[in-house]
């Protein structure tokens, strides 16, 4: 009786204990999970524990003929263009590398340098200057808008002029715009790459006028950054002439200039005046390339007779086909109604495509193509 009685009372016990046990082993296991994930935490990686899939786009490098690397200027993606060839380019572009066009301007420039039938180079048109050749009028009063302008046909029709901007960088899409591109459309070049003399001097010689990109602030400056030697809104008059006499001296050939974004800096008169009335003493255009809307370049041009043409349409804003097609329509109504319109592009392939097309039935409906120059106004001349 009294071991029946103790083992009654000793399996309630026993089964008291059992989920103790159990409950102790789930508390054990919690406590090593929660210590492998501190672990982790601290001394691992998150991705280490998941499925991942990486892409490497790296391209390798291709050396140049020289066997030295390309040089870059800070804040510049510049792209190496290879080995000088000794002929001529192609008449189109092949696809591939591009072909850097030879140089036919000397660095000491003493008499006039001519690619084609164009002038590219002209020692009574420049200031020579420990930076480079920086552009004047000539003692004749001829003036680089003038000399380094094509000449424009006696065609009466409303007149449209057309820059292209982004050459210089892109040794393919350079040579594709100077290939391809009708001989009256304005192409407009960046400072920053070293062989933009050889791009110009070819585009000089298909019968382009060039005009030279001068990088100056937007309003989201930083984020948005030019290049080296901006002009800025902020700067004085001397600090930005001094950069401005920069990008001046890069090359030559080029009837004006226009602006690499610069938003803020073409809205604030006090930044933008002298550097307009720095220009027209120099004997260049200034195209004004963003919306008019903002800038003071109108007002400015007006008051000083600084020689000045004003972008009305951004044509690739949207880098479509059908886009562009409606964007250069709409030139064509504004040209129509004022005799004269500009446009603005950049050097995407869908743009030169369309530029290419549109400009083949152009003269048919009875307007005229012309560089930008040609649509100065005669006073300013």
């Amino acid at each position: 009786m009294a071991a029946a009685e103790l083992t009654e009372e000793q399996g309630p016990s026993q089964a008291r204990g059992f989920p103790r046990l159990l409950l102790l082993a789930w508390l054990l296991l919690a406590l090593a999970l929660l210590g492998a994930a501190g672990w982790t935490a601290l001394f691992g990686k998150r991705a280490d524990s998941e499925p991942a899939i990486a892409f490497d786009f790296r391209v390798p490098a291709k050396p140049l003929a020289n066997g030295k690397a390309p040089r870059k200027t800070a804040g510049t993606n510049l792209i190496g263009a290879g080995a000088q060839p000794t002929a001529p380019m192609p008449a189109q572009p092949q696809g591939g590398q591009a072909n850097v066009p030879p140089s036919i301007v000397p660095a000491n420039i003493s008499k006039p340098i001519y690619a084609g039938a164009n002038l590219v180079a002209d020692p009574d048109l420049i200031e020579p200057t420990t930076a480079g050749p920086l552009p004047r009028i000539g003692d004749d009063g001829r003036s680089p808008m003038n000399a380094y302008a094509p000449p424009v046909p006696n065609v009466q029709g409303p007149k449209i002029a057309i820059v292209v901007t982004g050459l210089g960088i892109s040794a393919k899409a350079t040579q594709a715009a100077i290939a391809n591109l009708p001989p009256a459309v304005t192409l407009a070049f960046l400072p920053y790459a070293d062989d933009v003399q050889r791009w110009v001097g070819e585009a000089r010689k298909r019968g382009h006028e060039v005009l030279l990109e001068v990088p100056m602030e937007p309003y989201d400056f930083p984020d948005s950054d030019p290049g080296p030697h901006t002009l800025r809104a902020g700067s004085g008059a001397d600090s930005n002439i001094d950069r401005l006499t920069w990008s001046l001296t890069r090359f030559t050939g080029y009837a004006g200039v226009t602006n690499l974004l610069g938003g803020r800096f073409m809205a604030d008169p006090s930044a933008l005046e002298p550097v307009m009335t720095f220009l027209a003493r120099r004997g260049l255009v200034f195209f004004d390339a963003g919306p008019v809307s903002r800038s003071s370049a109108p007002d400015i041009a007006k008051r000083t007779g600084a020689p000045y043409v004003q972008s009305t349409a951004n044509i690739d804003a949207i880098q479509t086909g059908m886009e562009i097609d409606q964007r250069l329509s709409e030139l064509e109504a504004r040209a129509r109604l004022n005799g004269s319109a500009a446009g603005t592009a950049f050097v995407y392939p869908v743009t030169i495509e369309r530029l290419t097309s549109w400009a083949q039935g152009l003269s048919g409906r009875g307007f005229v193509l012309v560089p930008a120059s040609a649509i100065v106004p005669a006073s300013s001349k």
